[in-house]
Protein backbone atom coordinates (compact mmCIF):
# COMPACT_ATOMS: atom_id res chain seq x y z
CA UNK A 1 0.00 0.00 0.00
CA UNK A 2 1.65 3.43 -1.03
CA UNK A 3 2.14 6.11 1.51
CA UNK A 4 -1.04 8.50 1.49
CA UNK A 5 -0.58 11.79 -0.02
CA UNK A 6 -1.50 13.68 2.12
CA UNK A 7 -0.62 13.60 6.51
CA UNK A 8 -3.05 15.38 9.29
CA UNK A 9 -0.98 18.04 10.93
CA UNK A 10 -0.94 15.20 14.58
CA UNK A 11 0.40 12.28 11.51
CA UNK A 12 3.23 15.51 11.12
CA UNK A 13 3.82 16.22 14.66
CA UNK A 14 4.59 12.40 15.39
CA UNK A 15 6.73 11.86 12.26
CA UNK A 16 9.23 15.12 13.69
CA UNK A 17 8.66 13.71 17.33
CA UNK A 18 7.76 17.81 18.04
CA UNK A 19 4.28 18.49 19.61
CA UNK A 20 1.15 19.37 17.57
CA UNK A 21 1.17 22.79 18.38
CA UNK A 22 4.83 22.82 17.25
CA UNK A 23 3.53 21.85 14.25
CA UNK A 24 0.29 24.34 14.10
CA UNK A 25 3.15 27.26 14.40
CA UNK A 26 5.13 25.81 11.28
CA UNK A 27 2.00 25.71 9.38
CA UNK A 28 0.80 29.23 10.31
CA UNK A 29 4.47 31.18 10.06
CA UNK A 30 4.43 29.67 6.45
CA UNK A 31 7.83 27.35 7.35
CA UNK A 32 5.67 24.03 6.33
CA UNK A 33 3.16 24.14 3.52
CA UNK A 34 -0.33 22.96 4.52
CA UNK A 35 -3.51 23.30 3.07
CA UNK A 36 -6.98 23.78 4.05
CA UNK A 37 -9.54 21.13 2.79
CA UNK A 38 -13.11 20.26 2.21
CA UNK A 39 -16.53 22.16 3.87
CA UNK A 40 -14.74 21.27 7.79
CA UNK A 41 -11.21 22.70 6.34
CA UNK A 42 -9.08 20.22 7.85
CA UNK A 43 -5.55 20.96 7.62
CA UNK A 44 -3.05 18.36 5.59
CA UNK A 45 0.66 18.69 4.74
CA UNK A 46 1.28 16.48 1.28
CA UNK A 47 3.91 14.43 2.05
CA UNK A 48 6.36 16.20 -0.41
CA UNK A 49 6.15 19.25 1.02
CA UNK A 50 6.88 17.53 4.41
CA UNK A 51 10.26 16.05 3.18
CA UNK A 52 10.84 19.48 1.58
CA UNK A 53 10.69 20.96 5.24
CA UNK A 54 13.12 18.15 6.90
CA UNK A 55 15.84 18.24 3.83
CA UNK A 56 15.59 22.50 4.46
CA UNK A 57 16.49 21.80 8.42
CA UNK A 58 19.39 19.44 7.34
CA UNK A 59 20.69 22.51 5.15
CA UNK A 60 19.84 25.33 7.59
CA UNK A 61 22.15 22.74 10.28
CA UNK A 62 24.65 21.74 7.67
CA UNK A 63 25.30 25.78 7.10
CA UNK A 64 25.52 26.53 10.94
CA UNK A 65 27.54 23.54 12.04
CA UNK A 66 30.18 25.00 9.19
CA UNK A 67 29.35 28.63 10.85
CA UNK A 68 30.64 27.20 14.46
CA UNK A 69 27.05 28.48 15.75
CA UNK A 70 24.76 25.43 15.39
CA UNK A 71 25.08 23.76 19.33
CA UNK A 72 24.27 19.52 19.77
CA UNK A 73 22.65 20.53 23.04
Amino acid sequence: MPAPRFLTLTDVAEILNVSLSQVKALVRSGDLAGVKLGGRGVWRVENTELEAYIQRMYDRTRESLREGAADLD
